[in-house]
């Protein structure tokens, strides 16, 4: 059961969230200097503590209802990482610290849209699930 599509989304969001943080910084500083996720503890251990959750996630293809909820608890985790760098960037004005803006301020987008098209593939199976179970 671990070859259903879902699988594929949640290997993706562990990916970005585990690995891609790495590559991608998240800001460049006034002097030039491009700050990662694994400079900041605080985006380090969200990252990772999705990344992780994730690759839970996958493991636990015989409850999906449980799946379902902990993929809903991975996107509450991704919202707050979007919220603190939404405050993060519009909270320091002009050119005070922050030059340029990287691209890795857009993993967590990319992660949530990945996670909403598991829980719509977990969804569909316990449904088709249902409709079977109606049948005996």
């Amino acid at each position: 059961m671990i070859q259903r599509i879902q699988t594929i989304y949640l290997l993706l969001v562990a990916a970005i969230a585990g690995g891609l943080t790495f590559v991608f910084g998240l800001y460049t500083l006034e002097n030039g200097a491009a700050v990662f996720a694994k400079d900041e503890p605080l985006y380090l251990g969200l990252f990772m503590a999705s990344a992780v959750l994730a690759l839970i996630t996958i493991f636990l293809f015989k409850n999906r209802k449980l799946q379902f909820v902990l993929n809903r608890f991975n996107i509450l985790l991704h919202l707050i990482l979007l919220g603190i760098f939404v405050y993060r960037m519009l909270n320091l004005s002009g050119e005070s610290e922050i030059s340029e803006k990287g691209i890795g301020i857009i993993l967590p987008i990319i992660s949530i849209v990945l996670l909403v098209l598991a829980n719509r593939a977990i969804k569909k199976d316990e449904d088709l699930v249902k409709s079977v179970d109606r049948l005996r």
